[in-house]
């Protein structure tokens, strides 16, 4: 499966921790001042759509785009389940602000994923999403990019009494240029708010580049559980042993303090690493158990988690990795799983140093 990589053709490399420099003169460097109309951006608004007791709540502040939220559940008839629907107004800012970044937060029940449908004022339908989530069970999010102009209402509807549903988040875009290196892989067409690396987006086929062999590992969404039955378990075979490797893929609704433990032909390593999205993300979730002292917070949405795998810990042959979540853990899922090997080839950079 895995093969050693051939020598590539001569290329430029930059020393270790390098940092680009511009050559631009001042008057070549104004294309990349952003916009005026960019420093003036409307805020974005975070929508809490729990349905929590009067009693036990607060009158919500939003910026002035966002004209009202209400909510309302119906029955085709006596016998139908009712489908509850959430509908939230807008008001474009300004003349820019035409396309509205919508991410929104629910409990991921197959049998309640809800759908987006923007109105015009005519009360014609511009957009409909489709069912949203993967019927997981788990919390998630979507994001949903909705083309404003015309729209002046955007409907939530799912099934049942809304309560799946947790909030949403809506943020404008604007159309900026951005520079990229020609061979880099374009992970992504637009960032996520709060995100700290982009969507692994495992190929479909193992690739090769200066020395490492990059191969997916599975395809669809695998439930995680804590326990060996409802641990996720993959295996391949190597040609080579490699120097070192580098096990990658997406968690979902993690605790983000008990990571998912990993074990390589029967060895374990330890935990994995999260990489984690800014405090400020809507997606954090905080959990309160009797007895502790600390809340303990659960992120609401897919995560990065990565370990990197000795090259003593893996064999030519079959290998088996085992990913099994901490104990006292809520289930869980994982996707776009993917091993990077690292081989020599002949441009490697190392040192041999001396026993001290």
């Amino acid at each position: 499966m895995f093969l050693r990589v051939a020598a590539f053709a001569l290329l430029a490399v930059l020393a270790p921790g390098a940092r680009a420099q511009q050559a631009l003169s001042e008057k070549d460097n104004d294309w990349l001042k952003p916009d005026p109309s960019a420093v003036a951006a409307p805020d974005s608004a975070w929508i809490d759509l729990r349905q929590i007791d009067p009693a036990h709540s607060t009158a919500q502040a939003a910026p002035s785009w966002v004209e009202s939220v209400s909510f309302g559940t119906t029955k085709a008839n006596s016998e139908a389940r009712p489908k509850s629907t959430f509908r939230i107004r807008v008001l474009r800012p300004n003349d820019d602000c035409q396309i509205l970044l919508f991410r929104l937060f629910f409990d991921d029940d197959a049998k309640q994923r809800p759908e987006l449908i923007a109105w015009d004022e005519s009360g014609s339908q511009v957009l409909r999403s489709g069912s949203l989530g993967e019927g997981s069970g788990l919390p998630t999010s979507t994001t949903t990019i909705i083309p404003m102009i015309g729209v002046s209402a955007i409907d939530l509807e799912v099934p049942g009494d809304g309560r799946t549903i947790r909030g949403a988040y809506l943020d404008w875009m604007k159309t900026t240029t951005v520079m990229h290196p020609i061979h880099a892989e374009h992970e992504e067409l637009m960032p996520q708010p709060f995100a700290a690396a982009a969507p692994l987006r495992p190929r479909a086929e193992d690739a090769q580049l200066y020395g490492t062999v990059t191969a997916p590992l599975a395809e669809g969404t695998i439930p995680l559980g804590p326990s060996v039955l409802k641990s996720g378990t993959f295996q391949f075979d190597l040609e080579t042993r490699p120097l070192v490797a580098m096990l990658s893929f997406e968690l979902a609704s993690p605790e983000i303090d008990l990571a998912p433990e990993i074990y390589v032909n029967g060895t374990d390593l330890g935990v994995v690493s999260l990489v984690l999205p800014d405090l400020a993300d809507p997606g954090y979730r905080g959990i309160s158990r009797s007895l502790l002292d600390d809340m303990k917070f659960q992120y609401t949405g897919w995560l990065r988690a990565q370990i990197m795998v000795p090259g003593s810990a893996l064999k030519a042959g079959t290998n088996h990795v085992v990913i099994m979540a901490a104990a006292g853990t809520p289930n869980s899922a994982i996707r776009a799983a993917q091993i990077q090997l690292k081989y020599l080839w002949d441009k490697s950079d190392y040192l041999l140093l001396p026993l001290k």
